[in-house]
């Protein structure tokens, strides 16, 4: 018997294109004319024509701008594998409302509206968005972190809150988490989509020290022993070894590429969500946006897999959609240039053309 959430996840991602050369070129011929050194502005000019080619159109927006925070805990943290306790991740889903996290904070700055989604915490709490697939996932070293069908779920909350706000006008998205012990689901992630050893993508987290590092090591070692998660199955990896944050977040990144909306992946979680999405439709990663690499050991690699060059180097390690909401202030002045700048014609100038 087919699986009724498989079937519509199938659906859904039968709507997912590449994103149009056409619209592109037209970004890129455009830029060619603005009154300045060609290509001087890099990536900023690159991230504007990759926007353009997702929107298609020569004059796209990033005006309307959403951060959606997954937030979910993981019962791989009776494994020893973090430094606070589960109860942190309701504590701080909160503090998003009180303007008491860094990226509550940095969305003001950058004009950016704040989702914070309650996708699997082991708690309820007053103010997050509820769309709980699961109360918590169970201890991935002793046996699967969740249902298949509950990471399918998850994954399906993901793209159906994109369709809603780009609905409601939302132009771009940025990634965000809050889930203690999310580093290890994604290690372990990592691990199986990448074909890397454990050790060489498990880092620290939020502080470990080198002995519990070693936990974090062997609690996902035991888990892939365990549940053999097939490798070339990322929806089996993803539910036996991963977090309901994850695959929410794998949804925002297949939802942004059926609304032809552009994705910023933010830290080493959001990465290895973009990193499912990609397993499952490569063509999304045409919609995904790199915002900064993760000091986590497998956030250079997961990005290289993508075939990302981040915008920032910052040496953040924050998570929650710090980085993704860094990027936007950048995008703005991008796209104020080329909707404001003269070109050459305008000033005078012969036009600069490549001489190489």
């Amino acid at each position: 018997m087919v699986n009724t959430k498989e079937a519509m996840l199938k659906e859904q991602l039968e709507q997912i294109h590449p994103l149009s050369k056409e619209h592109a070129q037209q970004c890129r011929a455009y830029w060619d004319t603005v009154g300045k050194p060609l290509r001087s502005l890099g990536k900023l000019e690159d991230v504007h024509i990759q926007i353009g080619g997702i929107q298609r159109s020569a004059k796209p927006s990033v005006d309307h701008k959403r951060l959606i925070v997954m937030c979910a805990d993981n019962g791989v943290v009776a494994e020893g594998v973090t430094q606070t306790g589960q109860q942190v991740t309701a504590v701080v889903a909160e503090n998003f409302f009180d303007d008491k996290t860094c990226t509550s904070l940095m969305c003001r700055e950058a004009n950016c509206e704040l989702t914070v989604v309650d996708i699997g915490m082991a708690t309820d709490t007053p103010r997050t968005l509820r769309k709980k697939e699961i109360y918590g996932t169970k201890n991935l070293a002793l046996e699967p972190a969740m249902e298949r069908e509950t990471a399918v779920g998850a994954i399906l909350t993901g793209i159906e809150l994109v369709q809603r706000f780009a609905a409601e006008g939302a132009q771009i998205f940025a990634t965000g988490e809050m889930g203690i012990g999310n580093t290890t689901t994604s290690s372990a992630i990592a691990s199986l989509l990448l074909h890397v050893p454990v050790e060489c993508v498990t880092g620290r987290g939020a502080g470990l020290s080198s002995r519990g590092l070693q936990k974090k090591i062997q609690a996902i070692r035991r888990g892939i022993t365990v549940n053999r998660p097939d490798p070339e199955d990322p929806l089996d990896v993803l539910a036996k070894v991963g977090g309901a944050d994850i695959a929410g977040l794998a949804g925002v990144f297949l939802g942004g590429a059926i609304c032809h909306c552009p994705v910023v992946i933010d830290g080493f979680i959001s990465a290895a969500a973009a990193l499912v999405a990609k397993c499952l439709v490569p063509e999304s990663v045409d919609y995904m946006i790199a915002s900064h690499v993760s000091k986590e050991p497998a956030g250079t690699m997961i990005l290289e897999a993508l075939g990302k060059s981040a915008m920032l180097t910052c040496d953040m390690c924050l998570g929650e959609g710090s980085g993704a909401v860094a990027s936007f202030p950048l995008l703005d002045m991008a796209f104020r240039i080329y909707n404001e700048m003269g070109t050459f014609e305008d000033i005078e100038i012969e036009t600069y053309v490549p001489l190489y």
